[in-house]
């Protein structure tokens, strides 16, 4: 996939799902976004706005690669989910079609069910999250499914925070809220209102203006790099993996 210009884009694809993918090769890059409507109610909104317009809210397609990494971050820094993402993906997933220069394919979840809970240790994943993992991939058949994200939301371990992420980035959810995260409250009451600390209730009724919208002002604040002031010690990456 390359760039063309500002509002056009080249896209090749290979293999089994190459249809498909090119099918969905507009989401992916943000060119299904729509910001119709949307309206900085803040001068630090309206900045933001104003720096990374070009920011888009993507929409992948694909539920499964996009669940399993949210998954992954529950209640970890994000450079430990991350690198559990790499390890296991170089462990269990395939290469990809065409020339991909060593690109690998997301885990297979029929694949990842398979698995014992033990075998996701080397991958830096305790028992909690694996046994997650396992459990939703072994009903991947809700995957392609309309009623998707409200069947997730009553298995277990899947909460508001996970459906959000995966609503936002696999369907483009405009108005999806991580409530639940660690950082974002402060995060956003620091942006829109200097307050410091918050809680997911305070960083709502800053968003309300935005209804329709909040995932959006949450990609800018986020784009934006904005940081709430530090009183304690950051929360430390740990190595499961070596445990």
């Amino acid at each position: 996939m390359a760039a063309e210009g500002p509002d056009r884009f080249r896209a090749e694809a290979w293999g089994d799902g190459a249809d498909w993918a090119l099918e969905h090769a507009p989401g992916l890059v943000g060119a299904e976004d729509d910001d119709e409507g949307f309206v900085p109610h803040h001068p630090a909104v309206a900045e933001l706005w104003k720096r990374h317009r070009a920011v888009r809210l993507t929409r992948t397609g694909d539920v499964a690669p996009v669940l399993l990494a949210a998954i992954l971050e529950q209640k970890v820094v994000g450079a430990e989910a991350r690198r559990a993402w790499r390890t296991m993906v170089r462990a269990v997933g395939e290469p990809a079609p065409g020339p991909n220069h060593g690109l690998l394919l997301p885990p297979d979840p029929a694949r990842l069910a398979e698995l014992p809970s033990f075998a996701f240790h080397p991958f830096g994943v305790e028992r909690r999250r694996a046994e997650v993992i396992r459990s939703i991939c072994a009903r991947a058949d809700v995957f392609g499914r309309d009623d998707v994200l409200e069947r997730l939301a009553r298995m277990r371990g899947i909460g508001p925070w996970t459906i959000a992420e995966t609503a936002r980035l696999a369907f483009g959810d405009r108005d999806a809220v991580s409530v639940g995260d660690y950082h974002l409250p402060n995060l956003v009451a620091w942006a829109l209102a200097g307050e410091a600390r918050a809680t997911d209730e305070r960083m709502l009724e800053l968003l309300e203006p935005y209804r329709g919208q909040r995932a959006r002002v949450q990609l800018l604040i986020e784009a934006g790099h904005v940081g709430a002031p530090a009183f304690g010690p950051r929360m430390e990456a740990r190595a499961i993996h070596r445990i």
